[in-house]
């Protein structure tokens, strides 16, 4: 029998730190159980090292291997354990690809504003590696999350502190009402497989096709506008109300993922917030090139090239604006960093369930926390946090150990909806129209737009919504628990996502399951209603609901969305097993590097393992995998039960320590599975962990306490990183020895 093969991949920030300890140990229980591990880098370092390799020598040259990822879901023999990886911003690209040239790389400067034909090509390559470019490669499959039993039981037993709410609060959320994404979809669903034009047509009948794109029969595509005008009226309007109000000021996007749409609408914040700024020195802005989408950290990054005299003047007039506008949520009040100062800095997914366990409440310029207005300008998705966020106030906080689960299926194979539009978002030149166009000349979808508004489509194969509703009628069968579509028959893309899931659920056997259509808004209050009593709902929603409903629900019910199950049923026929979100991990890794403390919780690499062996079995791996997998599931129990997850400060248990209590467990529950021969494999092994606890803690614990070096944040030395992670001379005997 051919063995399995489980790729493990390298990614960055804190998950990345924790593979130096953890793969080790990983490597050391499986390698007799047919199964290979393989690291593959996919790093945001490691992305743009193999972009750039033509020009590298040879000892510094690395393969595509997100290339070789996006081959392999394809195929029914992917087994894929993939850590949060950065969904990179400019400044987080720029910053990279300094630290990759100090270590000799000779990677080329990121062009903020190509000039030349060279300069556009070199800005194009960098581009593919923006934003959220890993996830739809590898997702060729739909999303099922939900919290393991364990872990939910843990949460009860310790529950995670969740901040009383005012009745008096006046926090609340804020959206567009006319001109956003919602008023202005359109929809159709394909009736053939086929080439679309979508074209510009200025106000002069003049056209140029802005790209063709190819669309298939049963595949609902759509398209939709948002005046950048309104846009800047409604700003000015929540910051003038929040002023009035004497609350903090939030903004609340996804530049990341949607990398190409949403740092424009955090940039149109800017402008609207420092618009005497840009009144006043508007001409010294463009000429030393800040631009705003990229946050007020790209004109700290290029004042210096102004005069002194004007660089103070720039810098005395924006704290006369904070002082004067609305006060500003920030992202660290102790640095004077606002929520404007950089794009990727606050993230909607888990900014505002941060906001919700703070009570409704943001940090405010002053160090303390306030009540604040949550902008969240498209109200396609805003209204379901509005009902959230209203919910709360009237009904009071949630109490962890009381709440029932809120689980996900989510449509996300084949770069579903607006995660998928990034090559099809377009900012018109002038005022006029787009058009989608098919082969026949005929006109399926006309936006009338403005110069600057933003025009994106996006679309859904019939495969993966097929797919997606057929996913959820398993876990309702598997789960007992209903199935709510999140799906507004207002909103054009949806309304044709509903014929679809009513003809698939019309074939399907439905007995036993309970399901619901309803949008957003009501399938949040009848979702909510079900949580505060304890009982468990599972959400069928879209891409971008996906995205924020599994940060937004476990944050809430166990502190944190990183212990999620995550797992993605490839339409071919593997698997893909995400470990949780990173959006904690930059903070992690600061820590690290100042104290040598690291507080990520592998909790969700555990379980995702545990699945990933089972999948291993059914691709040619021994039966001895399958009790592998079992003896570690059993670990994680005892894990969450003994409350060995790591904690917050120098001192106390980190991850490494962790790490250590899951071998233990997991040697433990080995000695004792039922097969002689891991019997007497893992027996001594468990024996010797238990006998050197405090031998093993002490030899972590003395690396704590002082800076780390590790030779890169974004790009770390492998032999630095591994010393590091790896402290305790006596553990790594015991693992390296099995």
């Amino acid at each position: 029998m051919a063995k399995a093969k489980v790729v493990w991949t390298k990614i960055d920030e804190a998950p990345a730190l924790a593979t130096y300890s953890l793969l080790p140990i990983v490597e050391s229980f499986t390698k007799d159980s047919g199964v290979d591990i393989e690291l593959r880098d996919i790093s945001l370092a490691g992305r743009v090292i193999a972009e750039f390799s033509d020009r590298l020598p040879e000892d510094k040259k690395q393969a595509d291997e997100l290339a070789y990822l996006g081959e392999l879901v394809l195929k029914p023999e992917a087994n894929i354990i993939k850590l949060p990886n950065i969904s990179a911003s400019i400044p987080q690209l720029v910053a990279t690809i300094k630290e990759l040239q100090s270590q000799g790389y000779d990677i080329p400067d990121f062009p903020e504003e190509p000039k030349t034909a060279e300069e556009v090509e070199l800005r194009n390559r960098f581009a593919k590696l923006l934003g959220s470019a890993v996830n739809p490669v590898l997702r060729q499959g739909n999303s099922d999350r939900r919290l393991s039993k364990a872990v939910k039981e843990y949460a009860k037993k310790f529950p995670h502190k969740m901040r009383p709410v005012s009745p008096d609060s006046k926090s609340y959320v804020a959206h567009m009402d006319k001109n956003d994404f919602y008023q202005n979809e359109q929809s159709f669903i394909s009736d053939k497989d086929q080439t679309v034009k979508l074209v510009f047509e200025g106000k002069d009948g003049k056209t140029e096709v802005l790209k063709e794109v190819e669309v298939k029969k049963g595949e609902v595509f759509s398209a939709a506008s948002l005046n950048r005008k309104t846009l800047r009226e409604f700003y000015e309007c929540v910051i003038n109300d929040a002023k009035e109000k004497d609350i903090l000021f939030s903004l609340h996007v996804k530049a990341t993922m949607m990398k190409i749409s949403d740092p424009v609408l955090f940039g149109d914040a800017i402008r609207v917030y420092f618009k005497e700024l840009f009144d006043e020195y508007g001409k010294e802005l463009e000429e030393i090139g800040f631009d705003p989408n990229n946050g007020l950290v790209d004109l700290e990054n290029k004042l210096s090239k102004l005069p002194d005299g004007v660089q103070q003047d720039i810098k005395n007039k924006i704290q006369e604006i904070l002082q004067k506008n609305a006060r500003m949520y920030m992202v660290d009040s102790d640095a004077g960093i606002t929520n404007l100062h950089a794009p990727n800095d606050v993230i909607i997914d888990a900014s505002i369930p941060a906001v919700i366990k703070n009570g409704l409440q943001g940090w405010g310029p002053d160090g303390n926390t306030a009540d604040t207005v949550i902008t969240v300008p498209d109200r396609t998705y805003a209204r379901m946090y509005k009902e959230i966020v209203s919910d709360i106030v009237k009904n009071g906080q949630y109490d962890p150990a009381k709440v029932g689960t809120v689980q996900n299926v989510g449509l996300m194979a084949k770069k579903a909806e607006e995660y998928g539009s990034h090559d099809k978002t377009f900012f018109p030149p002038e005022d006029g129209y787009i058009k989608t166009i098919d082969e026949d000349g005929n006109t399926l979808m006309c936006h009338e737009v403005e110069e600057g508004d933003i025009w994106r489509a996006y679309s859904a194969k019939d495969e993966a919504v097929v797919d997606w509703a057929k996913l959820a009628v398993r876990r309702a069968k598997e789960s007992g628990y209903p199935i709510v579509f999140w799906l507004d028959s207002n909103r054009a893309h949806d309304a044709n996502l509903i014929k679809k899931v009513v003809d698939v659920l019309r074939n399907e056997d439905l007995n036993g399951v309970e399901y619901h259509i309803m949008a957003p808004e009501k399938a949040m209050r009848y979702t909510l209603r079900r949580f505060r009593a304890g009982e468990g709902t599972i959400s069928v929603t879209g891409n971008v609901l996906r995205d924020y409903l599994t940060d937004l629900f476990p944050i809430i019910e166990v502190g944190t969305s990183a212990r999620t199950l995550s797992i993605v049923p490839l339409l071919a026929g593997g698997g893909v097993f995400e470990t949780g979100a990173g959006g904690s991990a930059p903070k992690h890794v600061e820590q690290f590097l100042k104290e040598g403390h690291l507080r990520w919780d592998s909790l969700g690499e555990f379980m995702a393992l545990v699945e990933s062996l089972k999948l291993a079995v059914k691709q040619g791996a021994s039966e001895k995998t399958t009790i592998i997998a079992d003896a570690l599931d059993r670990a994680v129990g005892k894990y969450l039960n003994n409350d060995k997850t790591p904690k917050r400060k120098v001192g106390e248990l980190d991850n490494r320590g962790s790490h250590y209590y899951l071998a233990t467990y997991w040697a433990e529950e080995l000695a004792s599975c039922g097969d002689s021969e891991l019997e007497a494999k893992f027996a001594p092994v468990a024996q010797k962990l238990k006998e050197n606890e405090e031998k093993i803690l002490e030899e972590i614990r003395a690396a704590e306490g002082k800076p780390t070096d590790i030779g890169g944040y974004y790009h770390p030395d492998d032999e630095k990183a591994s010393a590091a992670m790896r402290p305790s001379k006596t553990f790594n005997e015991i693992i390296d020895n099995i």
